[in-house]
């Protein structure tokens, strides 16, 4: 600890009442993942730990942490979709945390509709402002400074086809206000929502 500052050692404990990790590292957008299994049963999951990781091609990540549906499923068919949480579909959203059991169908459990894709197999959530369909380029074991595997998979798809939904778009852009985006921001409930945007452009040399 210094005097601006509070300090401490991951590997030794935080030494307060509640981790901070997960708030520090906030907004996190959630990456809304539907996957199919080998006999075709839908999946659908939220994660948090999940970014954009490249612009051309475009590329997206999440990390799962032990081998839960969302990595068996994607690893078996190569194939995902990720859809955007919007403000009115967090409800939906957080009811597809639930931890059903293989097969079972969490879309049919939030209520939501789902609509088909074009270029995979996955549906998408027919509510979501956006979707990208993806097809699976790596899947990469998370290791600790020792070498040491965590049982947490970085899954990376390539974007293959974009979905936005027309009321979302306008004057050629995609309104980020209007839909809302819901972001994980820690701590056991926290979320927040995108309200509002301000623009500062990159400086040239």
């Amino acid at each position: 600890m210094t005097q601006d500052t509070y300090f401490y050692d991951p590997r030794q404990g935080h030494g307060l009442p509640h981790d901070p990790f997960k708030a520090i590292l906030a907004p996190r957008p959630i990456g809304w993942i539907t996957s199919l299994d080998g006999q075709g049963r839908v999946n659908l999951a939220p994660y948090s730990f999940f970014a954009g990781l490249n612009t051309s091609p475009p590329m997206v990540g999440y990390s799962v942490e032990g081998r839960k549906d969302s990595m068996r499923n994607v690893e078996e068919t190569g194939e995902f979709v990720c859809n955007l949480v919007s403000r009115d579909l967090a409800e939906a959203m957080n009811e597809t945390c639930a931890p059903l059991a293989p097969g079972e169908n969490e879309m049919l459990r939030a209520g939501l509709e789902a609509a088909p894709s074009t270029l995979v197999k996955p549906p998408r959530v027919a509510r979501s402002p956006a979707a990208f369909e993806c097809r699976l380029t790596q899947v990469v074991e998370m290791k600790d400074v020792t070498g040491r595997g965590l049982n947490t998979w970085l899954m990376i798809g390539q974007v293959i086809g974009v979905h936005i939904r027309h009321e979302f778009l306008k004057e050629g852009r995609f309104d980020t206000v209007a839909a809302r985006p819901v972001a994980r921001c820690g701590y056991r409930g926290d979320y927040t929502e995108v309200t509002g945007l301000f623009e500062m452009i990159r400086p040239t040399a």
